[in-house]
């Protein structure tokens, strides 16, 4: 998909010098960049995936982690 953004000067020569640095396309570059980012700005998927993770081991739950985890969170200020 092709698309035109917008960026300040400094952060496009920063992006360019990079992209030289890494041998990557300005394209690849920016795809990883932004990659990246959502990544980082999705915890939710994060959660859901781990928690269904959680879901297929059909493991019982542990009493001793089960105490622990409460222990901690009691501690833990919200």
């Amino acid at each position: 998909m092709k698309t035109a953004v917008s960026l300040p000067d400094p952060i496009f020569r920063a992006a360019e010098q990079q992209a030289r640095r890494l041998r990557k396309s300005r394209s690849q570059l920016y795809a990883d960049a932004l990659a990246e980012y959502l990544s980082r700005h999705a915890p939710d998927e994060v959660t859901d995936a781990m928690n269904r993770v959680v879901d297929a081991l059909h493991e019982p739950p542990d009493p001793f982690v089960h105490a622990a985890a409460r222990s901690v969170l009691r501690r833990v200020e919200w």
